[in-house]
């Protein structure tokens, strides 16, 4: 059996956190809850678990991976090193985990935080200086989005430092609730039936990019940021943009969720349990192969004897009774 993702904790409950070394809270945030007590202990384990099925459902870290964790400083790639760091201590496979920041020059940005959280922490890590910020701000005009180029840009810059410094993996921030509102981006501004998958070869061949958050659910993100009191850095760049489609999005399934309870859940579900032949892509499935498949079948039935009609029918679904 290979020793591959096996990343998953033996015993979330008995993990341990790294030294406390994030002084700074974000604007507004609650007083951090004590990180011994029950509560935070149940969170963190709640995480572990999480994040350790998803790294061994999609065989995301194999035994020797070098793993580069995109840290932007907000919640999300927060918590993700985080809880790499953890699962690191206590993962039956040995990896290694660089932190990589892209600082992309915007105005204001406190380029001394991310390395002195770092540095505190003890974990390697290494900032990209890459002038985006110009670039994107001279190509998009006012009022435009800036997201498609910004993004463009800042995976360019990230898989030209994985290339050359030996990554075997790169590791993205993304949670549940954004993989299911990229499902509806596409589908609404898209016309595809697409969404974040939870392991990506890029286009190139060349990278691997893995998102070990893709089981948890935001709230909990938002919860376990606050009792860290990570060194929270917002983006001003495009995070302060009002008309972005995704915060439309956002809203449609935070509203959803507040009226019916679990809908985000069973929409991600959804996500995991597709079934390409009750669709409508022909690329996925062979539509004009189920007349063979039929004949076939009526072939079978024939020679062992079954008289037609005998055979179970479908099962129905209940919206269907």
């Amino acid at each position: 059996m290979s020793r591959a993702a096996a990343v998953s904790p033996a015993h979330p409950a008995a993990s341990t956190t790294p030294p406390d070394s994030a002084p700074l809270a974000s604007p507004g945030a609650k007083s951090p809850a004590p990180r011994h007590s029950t509560t935070f202990k149940r969170l963190q384990a709640r995480l572990r678990g999480l994040v350790g099925k998803a790294i061994e459902d999609f065989r995301m870290i194999e035994d020797g991976d070098r793993v580069m964790v995109c840290l932007s400083g907000g919640k999300d790639s927060y918590t993700l090193l985080d809880i790499l760091l953890s699962l690191q201590r206590s993962a039956p496979v040995k990896f290694d985990l660089v932190a990589v920041n892209l600082d992309q020059k915007q105005p204001g940005f406190p380029a001394h935080v991310l390395p002195g959280y770092l540095t505190a922490l003890g974990v390697p890590f290494h900032v990209i200086e890459q002038d985006t910020y110009r670039v994107v701000k001279r190509v998009i005009p006012e009022g435009r989005t800036m997201c498609s180029l910004c993004s463009r840009l800042r995976r360019g810059a990230l898989y030209r430092y994985a290339a050359e410094n030996g990554i075997t993996k790169i590791a993205l921030g993304h949670h549940r609730e954004d993989i299911v509102e990229t499902m509806f981006l596409n589908m609404f501004f898209g016309g595809r039936l697409r969404a974040m998958p939870p392991k990506l070869l890029s286009e190139d061949g060349r990278h691997i990019v893995i998102r070990p958050l893709a089981y948890v659910p935001e709230r909990e993100i938002e919860r376990y940021a606050r009792a860290r009191a990570f060194p929270i850095i917002p983006c001003r760049l495009c995070g302060s943009q009002d008309n972005l489609q995704r915060v439309a999005v956002k809203k449609m399934l935070t509203d959803w969720e507040r009226e019916f309870p679990g809908r985000t859940e069973a929409i991600f579900s959804a996500l995991c349990n597709v079934a390409t032949s009750h669709l409508a892509d022909p690329a996925t499935f062979d539509f004009p192969g189920l007349d063979a498949r039929r004949a076939r079948v009526l072939a079978e039935a024939a020679a062992a004897g079954i008289p037609a009609g005998d055979e179970p029918g479908p099962q129905r679904e209940p919206w269907e009774e």
